[in-house]
């Protein structure tokens, strides 16, 4: 797919936005033919944005020249078929030069991390931003999430001092913020659920239409229909959906910090699909959780 200008890829995010996993060998070295496989067959559904190197995909634990190989990869294996946002972290010098590689790499958007000095002051956080802006021609996407929990005058502000801010992920789970941010800024920025499968009924109340997926990397199918059934506010079939499969799966993730990867990555290779180790300092999955987990994976058979 040819170079999106920010307004054009705006206007493509409605859905569901999937974030693969970055696929490890044994000796944490990157596999990138096994990443390969799995964004091919996640990009046979209908998503409107893949994203490389994103939280899911482990950016904190990968290298630049890893980050470019995932970025060239995921472009070659999604075509025309969807557009790819690159991750981006770190702080100013470095988010700066992954940016720039993944638009060199055929990359239509960038997703922008916090920085890694955490509760930087708000002036500082707004030039680590601005200066990603300056770097590429891309539409941005900012990430709220940890340390970074923006006002509505904050949003308000970034999006009027950066032209190529376009969207922002909300990575808090804070609806009241949310709704507030969204009446502060109206149409400048496009609102996207980004904290997880299981805030879909929450973040669609308010009128959010698009949102980030990690059940994506084992069920595709099953995003997108959560997508459609709280798109036409039918709760009793999304009620069904968050029982039955969303939620029994967000407990196990929240019982340890670095789960929401380990989790995903163990019940790919549950389903059949390549995923490999976390990096540390992500935690392994425990012994005893891996049955319960393939429990719930056998559940998971008529959304596959």
């Amino acid at each position: 797919m040819d170079f999106m200008t920010p307004t054009e890829l705006r206007s493509r995010l409605e859905g569901v936005i999937a974030f693969p996993v970055t696929n490890f060998k044994s000796d944490y070295s990157l596999d990138i033919d096994a990443y390969r496989t799995n964004v091919a067959e996640m990009v046979k559904f209908p998503l409107c944005a893949v994203v490389a190197a994103g939280g899911t995909g482990e950016l904190y634990s990968v290298t630049p020249e890893e980050h470019l190989q995932l970025v060239e990869a995921t472009v070659a294996e999604v075509g025309d078929k969807t557009a790819v946002l690159a991750g981006v972290g770190f702080g100013g010098g470095l988010s700066v030069e992954l940016a720039r590689k993944a638009q060199e790499a055929g990359a239509h958007g960038i997703l922008m991390f916090p920085p890694y000095y955490p509760n930087a002051d708000f002036e500082g956080l707004l030039r680590y931003y601005k200066a990603i802006g300056e770097a590429v021609d891309l539409g941005l996407f900012l990430y709220s999430r940890d340390t970074v929990n923006l006002s509505p005058s904050q949003v308000f502000r970034l999006a009027s001092e950066i032209p190529n801010l376009i969207a922002l992920k909300e990575g808090q789970g804070d609806i009241r913020n949310y709704q507030r941010v969204m009446e502060r800024c109206g149409d400048k920025l496009h609102w996207i659920g980004g904290i997880g499968d299981d805030m879909v009924p929450g973040y669609y109340s308010i009128g959010v239409r698009t949102y980030t997926s990690s059940i994506a990397t084992i069920a595709p199918r099953l995003s997108l229909q959560l997508h459609e059934r709280a798109s036409m506010l039918d709760s009793p079939s999304l009620g069904r959906l968050m029982r039955n499969y969303v939620l029994p799966l967000y407990a196990m993730r929240a019982r340890r910090k670095g789960y929401e990867v380990s989790i995903m990555k163990k019940a790919m290779e549950i389903l059949g699909k390549p995923a490999g180790p976390v990096r540390p300092p992500l935690p392994e999955v425990r012994p005893e959780e891996v049955k319960e987990l393939e429990s719930l994976m056998a559940r998971y058979e008529p959304v596959l």
